[in-house]
């Protein structure tokens, strides 16, 4: 049985300083206060400051990757065209800027470490909310009015996080439940998590450089639960308890909890895009949406997010289907064959969505800036491409004059050496190196291109 850590043994918790008002907060330090609020509520032997830097030295890493990557997926939806939500931010746009083609993989990585990331933190969050959980609760809440500026900051922080994490998996479970628009409610809660994170960062970088060089590594991650005992807390922390309860399991346990949770997570990320490993990926719905005709195993069996049923697109469209051409001295009227003698391409893409999942084909289909010349705009600054989809936030798409004629940038006609399924945008769609997946419109019915 582990030994039990008895109130004498305990740490003293040093009286906090208070500063102006001081009458005040004496005042509210005297009212007595029901759990969660005491103290001696919180008695788990395992918090302290090492602990809590530990998982917060995590965070700063990982989460300073994940909010990096997610403005980045922003800015890549190209939002100076208006096609991002949301579509006006005022001083919170990022540079304007031409859009890389190379490398192709770019938007992959980047959607892939802030999903996957973003997932893989998920267990260290609620481990360091875990941990500071008696701060959070202390009375009186401040003590000065620095801190009372510190804890707007939590606000901030903790709320925005939760916000975040909560809208992030549920826009990847298909799930709208919240009653807006992910886009933008994403967005907005990015910047109030942002500007909670720099502040905290800012306050408690010193305090928790302090603690993980104070901290014994191999003391507090070999000591078993019967040898567990209390961090102290010479500095005031507050995330000692005051009287601690016997021990239920050691750091290294709870640090091997929460390993295996963010592990089981990475795993999910690995599933979403390694084609073999597809099945891991159990948080992705939509990820197991494949795009073979009754379920065929072959060059498009892989993910789709929007069906052609969903689109209102009928299965007869290649019987009157061609491709409309603008921004010439005249309209150019192409059919399928006439696309086929202009001379194919193959290459070897991926293709990635918001989502996190993303998979590498290889496409067959005529170069968007073949297409140009034929049009008699060799040059574009912008090509508009539209999708015989009546309605919807992407049925048509503003692609750069860059991305037009970078030289793997193809109007697919195949894919893996068979004709596109109906789901995969059947008779043509655009693949562009590096764009996101919803920019990569299905069932393409004209493009303009403009000067």
């Amino acid at each position: 049985m582990p030994e039990s850590v008895d109130d004498e043994a305990s740490p003293r918790r040093p009286d906090p300083a208070q500063g102006f008002p001081r009458p005040l907060w004496r005042a509210l330090d005297r009212i007595p206060v029901p759990p969660p609020f005491s103290a001696r509520t919180w008695r788990s032997p395992l918090r302290g400051p090492w602990l809590t830097s530990v998982f917060g030295a995590v965070l700063l890493v990982g989460m300073t990757v994940v909010i990096v990557t997610g403005l980045m997926s922003f800015d890549t939806y190209a939002p100076w065209f208006g096609q991002a939500a949301p579509a006006d931010v005022g001083p919170f746009h990022l540079p304007y800027y031409d859009q890389p083609t190379s490398p192709s993989w770019l938007y992959r990585l980047t959607q892939g470490l802030h999903v996957g990331g973003g997932l893989v933190l998920v267990p260290v969050v609620l481990a360091k909310l875990w941990s500071v959980v008696p701060k959070l609760f202390a009375w009186p809440p401040v003590r000065s009015l620095a801190q009372l500026l510190e804890r707007v900051s939590l606000l901030a922080l903790v709320g925005g996080v939760l916000f975040e994490m909560v809208t992030g998996v549920m826009n990847i479970q298909y799930d709208y439940g919240f009653g807006f628009s992910f886009y933008t409610g994403h967005y907005w809660g990015a910047w109030v998590f942002i500007a909670g994170f720099v502040v905290h960062v800012l306050l408690k970088f010193p305090t928790m450089l302090r603690a993980l060089r104070a901290g014994a590594v191999g003391r507090w991650l070999h000591d078993s639960a019967a040898q567990t005992r209390p961090e102290t807390d010479d500095h005031g922390t507050g995330l000692v308890a005051v009287a601690p309860s016997p021990p239920s399991m050691s750091r290294r346990t709870l640090v091997a909890v929460v390993a295996g949770g963010s592990g089981l997570m990475a795993l999910h990320a690995v599933g979403n895009t390694v084609d073999a490993l597809r099945p891991l990926a159990f948080l992705s719905p939509r990820g197991q949406s494949y795009g073979s005709p009754d379920g065929v195993v072959g060059p498009t069996d892989f993910q789709v997010n929007r069906t052609a049923f969903g689109a209102g697109i009928r299965p007869d469209i290649a019987d009157s289907w061609a491709l409309r051409l603008s921004g010439g001295r005249a309209p150019v009227v192409l059919t399928r064959a006439d696309l086929e003698a202009m001379g194919l391409a193959t290459e070897t893409l991926p293709i990635a969505c918001v989502e996190g999942w993303s998979t590498t084909r290889t496409w067959t289909g005529v170069r968007l800036r073949d297409l140009a010349a034929r049009a008699g705009v060799p040059s574009p600054s912008t090509a508009v491409v539209q999708s015989l989809e009546a309605a919807g936030p992407f049925a048509r798409v503003v692609l750069q004059g860059s991305q037009v004629l970078a030289p793997r940038s193809l109007l697919a006609l195949r894919v893996g050496g068979a004709d596109l399924s109906l789901d995969h945008g059947f008779p043509a769609r655009v693949i562009v190196p590096a764009l996101p997946g919803v920019h990569n419109t299905k069932w393409v019915g004209a493009i303009e291109f403009r000067r």
